[in-house]
């Protein structure tokens, strides 16, 4: 892998977290930053320099120009929600593989348009979803499909909360409705319905309904909710997203034979390593005043933060695309897709008055 040359990505708009997707391109021994692009050159020089982008970088005054840049070979798109269906598929025309913020789109049909775009001129599309590029998601994986240790999910519980200061609530993005109108959840609560979906082998459930309660500003935008989903077989979730509550990201899957835990799934305590507990046949002593077969502590060490793992396989799937005429990996828009879908349920179901929503042949 090594040997090949690095694939060139364009970051395409400053935001903030393109800071820190940008480490992560730096990091990533199989990908380069090869340039940058805003809306005014003066932005795009400044977080170029900001950053510590190497000076061979080409800077770009607006997103039509970093689409024609032939030394591009994939684009990283931050925009908000809202812009992603004309700028996802207008560099997929171009021929540039694309690693997508999420939420991926506004709606479902958005992101279908997205994809067909990407099929037809086969390019890899990718959402911006790290922790499950994280080693420590493969060891989840591994511990859910375990049939002794585990057994089979009955109930999986995710949620992902932060406390957003005033200045948060009156002008981020994500509280704007022509921007990232989903609010807390297309940011939040998809991580927490990506958590719910993996844990089910990215089955889709059959219904969705929002819990009553729901937060919305003044102009419609979701600030906290939380929703139920459940399966044909008797499987059940819950999920909760906010931008009201302490900083809390949480997954517990409840299996016949064990449960797992995980206390910070979307960002690790620490960033070089991560851990989670497991527990399986715990009981009580015979007096029932303590447990016997206590939970046990996991810990994965990480040699590349959980980005640059996601840029690592984003490039490694461009490579192999560029290089050896593979063809994309159909894997990463079909769980974007899935996570959508649920998005989607759960904001229609809180503007349906909590109505239930079902999925059956979506």
């Amino acid at each position: 892998m090594a040997t090949d040359t690095p694939i060139r990505i364009g970051v395409m708009g400053c935001a903030e977290i393109a800071r820190k997707v940008s480490r992560a391109i730096h990091l990533a021994p199989n990908a380069t930053i090869a340039a940058v692009a805003s809306r005014s050159l003066e932005k795009a020089k400044s977080f170029a320099t900001s950053n510590g982008y190497p000076e061979s970088t080409k800077i770009h005054g607006s997103y039509e120009s970093i689409l024609e840049d032939p030394e591009v070979d994939a684009l990283y798109v931050p925009l908000p929600t809202s812009l992603h269906v004309e700028w996802a598929i207008r560099a997929a025309e171009k021929g540039k593989h694309i690693l997508l913020e999420k939420p991926v789109a506004m709606n479902v049909a958005e992101f279908d348009k997205i994809v067909a775009a990407c099929e037809a001129n086969g390019v890899q599309i990718m959402d911006g979803t790290m922790w499950v590029h994280n080693p420590r998601t493969a060891k989840l994986k591994e511990f859910l499909s375990d049939s002794d240790r585990f057994g089979q999910l009955k109930t999986v519980q995710s949620c992902f909360s932060f406390a957003g200061d005033e200045d948060f609530l009156k002008n981020d993005i994500r509280v704007k409705p022509g921007l990232d109108g989903l609010g807390a959840l297309g940011d939040a609560g998809w991580y927490a319905i990506r958590a719910t979906l993996l844990a089910n082998n990215f089955e889709l459930p059959n219904t969705v309904t929002a819990f009553p309660g729901a937060v919305l500003n003044e102009a419609g935008v979701i600030l906290s909710c939380g929703a139920s989903l459940t399966w044909e077989d008797g499987r059940t979730a819950t999920i909760y997203c906010s931008f009201l509550a302490n900083l809390t990201m949480e997954i517990t899957a409840i299996g016949t034979n064990g449960t797992l835990r995980v206390h910070d799934f979307i960002i690790p305590f620490q960033e070089t390593q991560a851990s989670f507990t497991t527990s399986t046949k715990a009981w009580f002593n015979e007096l029932v005043t303590a447990w016997v077969n206590t939970p046990s502590e996991h810990t994965v060490k990480t040699e590349l933060p959980q980005e640059a793992c996601m840029v690592r396989e984003f490039a490694r799937l461009v490579g192999e695309i560029k290089n050896k005429g593979a063809k994309p990996d159909g894997f990463w828009p079909t769980i974007s897709r899935k996570t959508q879908l649920v998005v989607d349920a759960v904001k229609e179901s809180v503007d349906k008055n909590y109505e239930q929503i079902s999925l059956s042949g979506r």
